[in-house]
C-alpha cells in the first residue's frame, strides 16, 4: 500500500508525509533543476543528491525526461564508473559531448541508455562540501570538446561550460542554506519526474481547430506524452493501428496494441525522447499492413506520423529517410546480447577465458566472420587470440611498433575506433593492408582500462556492412567492456602465476627417495584463484633409514597464512636434518611461533620414521591424528596424545608416541581441510577415511592412493579448508 505524497510520488505505507518546509524546499530543488535546464539550453537534466552514509548517490528529480530512464542510476556508489560520482569524488565537470565518447569512457553507461545524446555532470558543492550532482542532457555531436555559451550552438557542441558549473554552485548554494535551517533536503524515497509546461495555453477554438487540421491530413497523427502515453490520436491513426480513439487515449501503444508489444517499439520512442532527434521506423500491423512511423520530439513528448508504406521500403536493413531523420536505434534485442556478453565478461578468470568467449560467442552474436584481439606489450603488438584469419594476415599486427601505420595499432595511439564499411575504404585510408580474402568490412576497436590502453579487437565481415551511428555505439561500449575483463584477467593470471611460484617455494620440490619406502603428497588451496594457503607437508631425508615426515596448518588460506608458513616449515625442517626428536622438534618451533606473535596459531603433526627397526615416534601440536592401514588391512585412527597447539605457550610439551611400522603399513598424515564437512562429526569424519583406507585396494602405489583419497572428498561434499595429504607406504618383504 502507498500513500501519495505532496510532490505527486509514491509515498510508502507508514511512513509521515512531509512537512511545509520539507515541501518547500523540494518545489525549490524543482525550480532550480529546471532553471538550470532552461539557462543552459539542454533538454533534460536530473539532481542526485548525496545519501546519508555519503558514500552514495540518490536519484532525486529529473526533468524533461521520464525517471524510470535513468532507473541503472537511481543508486550511485562514490566508486562507481558513473559520470555523476566521478564529477562529485573527483570536484570536476565531467563533459561527454558526443555518444562514442560515453562509450569509451562508460560502456555500461552507454549500453543501459544506448541512444544518441550527450551529457555533462558537474558536482553540487559549496566550498569543500558535497551535496551531489548535476546532470545535464542534449543531443548528442561529433563535437566532443565542451563549445562556447552562444545559444545558436547548443544542438552542434552542448552548453556553456561556465553555466553548467553556475547551476551546480546555485544548487549547492540552496542545499547549504536549507541544511542551515535544520531542513536539509535528503533524497527522498522514489526519484521523481517533474512535468513538462506547455509551451503555451490554447483556447477552446484554437485546440478544435487544430484537431480539424490534423483529421483532414490523409496520414494519421498521434501525440505521445514523456512517460509514452497517448494524448491525441486522429480517426485516421486509430483506424491504421486497428484501434479506437477512446481505448487508447490515456494508454502506451506498446500496452494497449498487442502488436506493438515487442520492446523494439518502446525502444524507438526512448530513443526519440532521449536525443531529442527525429527518428523513422517501419512495421508490419495485422494482418499484413506496413505502416511507416516518424517521430518528432521536444520536451513535451513526441508527435508521430502515421502512414502506410510499401513492403519494399520496409524490408530489413532498408535506409531511413534522407534529411534529418535518423537511422533505427540499436535493436533491443542487440542490446541483449551485449548484456549478456557484458555479464560472461565479468565472470571471465583468466586471459584465456576472454579469449575464448570473445572468439566463441562474439562472432555469431554481430553476424561478423572473423575476430582478433590484440595486446600492447613492450611497445608492441601482439595477437592473443584470434578466429578465422590466416595466418599471413595477421602478420602485420604480430610484432608491429605501436607506431606502424596499420588501423590496429592505430586505433590504439588515438583512442577512437574506425569502421570500414567497404575493402575500397579501408585501402583508402591505409593502402599498405593486404588482400583481406573475401572479407569487405571491419571495425577496429581500441582497448582501453582506466585511461591505458591494452590492446586492440577487430571485427571483420564477409559483406559491404554499414555501421550505423547508435551500432557503432554499441560496439564502442563493448570494447570498454573488453578491455577492462582483459585487465582483469591479466592481473588475475600475473597474481595466479605469483601464487604458485610462492606455493611452489613453501612446499617440497619432490619426494625424497628411500630405500623401501613409497611417498605420495597433494595440496589444494580452498580459495579458488589464489592457489595458495596455510597448509603445509614434509618429508625429510636424514639419512639411509631414517627420514621425518611433518605436516601442519596455519590458520587462514591466505598470503598472509602463506607467509608464515614460510617461517615454520624451514625451522621445523633444520630441526629434522639435525636429527631432533618429535617432541623437541616442535618445542622449538613453539618457541619460535611465540617469539614472533604472528599473531596466529599453527597445529603440527611430527614424525620421526626408524626405517631399519621399523618403527615410528609422534608428536602432536593439537592437529589431527594420523590413519594407520596395518599389514593386514584393517585401519585405525591413533589415538595421541593432544599437545598444545604451536604459539600459544612457550612452555608448552609435546608427549611422544611410538609405534610399530612393519613392512605393508601405510601412514596418512593428513589435514582438517580432507575430513572435515559441515554436519559431520569430526570423528565420524577421521573414522571414515580409516574405512576408506581400509577398503582400498592393496598392494597400489602410495601416488593413485593419494589420488583417490582426493577425488573422494570432492565428490563427497563442497570443501571450505586447505587440503594436505601426505601417505607414506613401508614396501612389503621379498
Amino acid at each position: 500500500m502507498c500513500a501519495i505524497r505532496e510532490d505527486g510520488a509514491a509515498q510508502p505505507h507508514g511512513s509521515h508525509p512531509p512537512a511545509p518546509t520539507e515541501t518547500a524546499h523540494r518545489a525549490e530543488l524543482d525550480r532550480l533543476l529546471e532553471l538550470a535546464v532552461r539557462d543552459t539550453g539542454v533538454h533534460a537534466g536530473a539532481v542526485f543528491l548525496l545519501a546519508s552514509d555519503r558514500q552514495a548517490l540518490r536519484l532525486e528529480v529529473t526533468a524533461g525526461i521520464p525517471a524510470e530512464y535513468l532507473a541503472p542510476w537511481f543508486g550511485v556508489a562514490l566508486s562507481s564508473p558513473v559520470p555523476v560520482a566521478d564529477a562529485l569524488r573527483e570536484r570536476r565537470l565531467v563533459w561527454l559531448g558526443d555518444p562514442q565518447e560515453i562509450a569509451r569512457r562508460y560502456p555500461r553507461a552507454a549500453i543501459a541508455l544506448p541512444y544518441h545524446h550527450a551529457v555533462a555532470a558537474a558536482p553540487i558543492l559549496t566550498g569543500t562540501t558535497a551535496w551531489g550532482a548535476l546532470l545535464l542532457i542534449w543531443p548528442g555531436s561529433d563535437t566532443a570538446g565542451p563549445a562556447g555559451p552562444s545559444p545558436e550552438r547548443v544542438r552542434a557542441a552542448g552548453p556553456s561550460p561556465e553555466r553548467v558549473r553556475a547551476a551546480g554552485r546555485r544548487l549547492g548554494r540552496f542545499l547549504r542554506d536549507a541544511a542551515g535551517t535544520g531542513h536539509a533536503v535528503r533524497p527522498g524515497p522514489a526519484p521523481r519526474s517533474l512535468p513538462q509546461p506547455p509551451a503555451r495555453s490554447r483556447g477552446p477554438a484554437e485546440a478544435l481547430a487544430a484537431a480539424d487540421f490534423v483529421e483532414r491530413l490523409p496520414e494519421g497523427s498521434c501525440s505521445l506524452d514523456l512517460e509514452g502515453r497517448f494524448t491525441y490520436v486522429s480517426a485516421t491513426a486509430a483506424a491504421l493501428l486497428g484501434g479506437s480513439v477512446p481505448d487508447l487515449i490515456g494508454t502506451h501503444p506498446w500496452q494497449s496494441l498487442s502488436w506493438c508489444a515487442d520492446p523494439a517499439f518502446e525502444d524507438h520512442y526512448r530513443a526519440a525522447v532521449v536525443s531529442r532527434e527525429p527518428g523513422y521506423y517501419t512495421a508490419m500491423a495485422p494482418p499484413d499492413r506496413w505502416l511507416a512511423f516518424e517521430l518528432y520530439p521536444d520536451g513535451s513528448g513526441v508527435s508521430i506520423r502515421i502512414s502506410p508504406t510499401d513492403p519494399d521500403r520496409a524490408s530489413p536493413g532498408a535506409p531511413a529517410r534522407t534529411g534529418t531523420l535518423q537511422g533505427e536505434p540499436i535493436r533491443l534485442g542487440e542490446v541483449y546480447r551485449v548484456l549478456h556478453l557484458a555479464a560472461a565478461l565479468s565472470e571471465a578468470v583468466g586471459v584465456c577465458d576472454v579469449i575464448d568467449l570473445i572468439t566463441e560467442e562474439m562472432l555469431p552474436a554481430f553476424g561478423a566472420r572473423t575476430v582478433a584481439l590484440l595486446a600492447a606489450e613492450d611497445g608492441r603488438m601482439r595477437v592473443i587470440g584470434c578466429r578465422g584469419y590466416q595466418a599471413r594476415l595477421l602478420q602485420q599486427f604480430d610484432g608491429a611498433p605501436l607506431t606502424f601505420p596499420v588501423p590496429a595499432v592505430r586505433v590504439l595511439a588515438t583512442g577512437v575506433p574506425s569502421f570500414f564499411t567497404t575493402f575500397e575504404e579501408l585501402s583508402r585510408a591505409y593502402p599498405a593492408v593486404l588482400p583481406q580474402d573475401g572479407l569487405h568490412a571491419w571495425a577496429f576497436l581500441p582497448l582501453i582500462a582506466s585511461g591505458r590502453p591494452v590492446g586492440s579487437c577487430v571485427f571483420a565481415f564477409d559483406s559491404p556492412r554499414s555501421f550505423p551511428a547508435r551500432q557503432r555505439v554499441v560496439f564502442t561500449a563493448l570494447a570498454g567492456l573488453i578491455a577492462q575483463a582483459l585487465e582483469r584477467a591479466r592481473l588475475y593470471d600475473t597474481s595466479k602465476e605469483l601464487a604458485q611460484t610462492l606455493q611452489a617455494a613453501l612446499l617440497p620440490d619432490s619426494l625424497p627417495d628411500l630405500p623401501g619406502l613409497d611417498a605420495a603428497a597433494r595440496y589444494l588451496p580452498s580459495v579458488r584463484g589464489m592457489d595458495i594457503g596455510g597448509d603445509f607437508y614434509d618429508l625429510v631425508r636424514v639419512d639411509d633409514t631414517t627420514a621425518a615426515a611433518v605436516i601442519g596448518d596455519v590458520q587462514g588460506h591466505n598470503a598472509t597464512a602463506a607467509a608464515l608458513v614460510g617461517r615454520v616449515r624451514p625451522a621445523i625442517r633444520s630441526q629434522a636434518l639435525a636429527g631432533a626428536t618429535p617432541a623437541h622438534a616442535l618445542t622449538q618451533a613453539n618457541r619460535l611461533l611465540v617469539d614472533m606473535d604472528p599473531g596466529r596459531f599453527v597445529s603440527c603433526l611430527y614424525a620421526h620414521l626408524d626405517l631399519a627397526r621399523h618403527r615410528a615416534v609422534l608428536a602432536t601440536a593439537g592437529h589431527p591424528p594420523p590413519v594407520v592401514r596395518h599389514p593386514d588391512g584393517h585401519a585405525e585412527v591413533l589415538a595421541l596424545p593432544p599437545g598444545l597447539l604451536l604459539g600459544i605457550d612457550p612452555d608448552a610439551d609435546f608427549p611422544s608416541t611410538e609405534i610399530p611400522l612393519p613392512p605393508g603399513t601405510v601412514l596418512a598424515l593428513y589435514t582438517d581441510g580432507l575430513v572435515e564437512t559441515p554436519g559431520v562429526d569430526l570423528d565420524d569424519a577421521m573414522s571414515g577415511l580409516a574405512a576408506q583406507l581400509a577398503q582400498a585396494d592393496r598392494p597400489q602405489p602410495m601416488d593413485r592412493l593419494a589420488t583417490a583419497l582426493i577425488d573422494h572428498a570432492r565428490r563427497t561434499a563442497t570443501r571450505t579448508d586447505d587440503i594436505a595429504l601426505l601417505l607414506i607406504g613401508l614396501a612389503t618383504a621379498g
